[in-house]
């Protein structure tokens, strides 16, 4: 009878507990790109970045953060609406396998959510957003679906450890061309 006495209690408290965890709504997409640069940042939302690769309407924030890249208008939008296809079984496949997880490793380090502390939860989110970026895009992502998509309210865009990376660009392009073309295949049959 203690026992009975003594479980009773814990099960009133699953009981609470689960109704408040398992229905409190989740984060669908995110809606604010925070950019660091240095000790600086600014926000912008998702919204709007989409509103300017449709429309080519921007606030003044936007304007000025496009300014200070140093590309116009119909290049930034140009690169905001590129569509890349990939069937959705093959893009699982990829960011599943070995070289796949080192690679958004090393992306997180740049495109990660707030308070992360380390690559691995970096790694998962990018991951998450690419699979639902293609499912919200019939098999095809580019830059507003991959934002839309990410599992976080805001996503943190490192421009110092972008600038890291872009100083790489021609061993990366290699990479990602080898990887394109051969591996692919092998994966296709699997």
């Amino acid at each position: 009878m203690k026992i009975f006495k003594a479980v009773i209690p814990k099960i009133f408290l699953v009981i609470i507990s689960s109704q408040i965890f398992f229905n409190v709504q989740g984060v669908k997409s995110a809606e604010n790109i925070k950019i660091i640069y240095s000790i600086f940042s600014r926000t912008i939302t998702v919204e709007s970045l989409e509103n300017f690769a449709q429309n080519g309407n921007s606030s003044d924030k936007l304007r000025r953060i496009f300014k200070a890249t140093g590309s116009s208008d119909i290049e930034i939008r140009s690169v905001l609406n590129k569509d890349f296809e990939i069937p959705i079984t093959i893009a699982s496949k990829v960011v599943y396998s070995e070289i796949g997880s080192v690679f958004l490793k090393r992306l997180s380090s740049i495109i990660h959510p707030p308070k992360a502390t380390d690559e691995i939860t970096g790694m998962l989110a990018l991951r998450a957003s690419l699979i639902q970026g293609l499912n919200l895009g019939d098999e095809k992502i580019n830059l507003i679906n991959f934002f839309k998509s990410y599992p976080t309210k805001t996503v943190i865009l490192d421009v110092n450890a972008l600038s890291k990376v872009m100083n790489k660009v021609e061993s990366i392009s290699e990479l990602l061309e080898f990887f394109m073309n051969s591996p692919l295949e092998k994966i296709k049959s699997n």
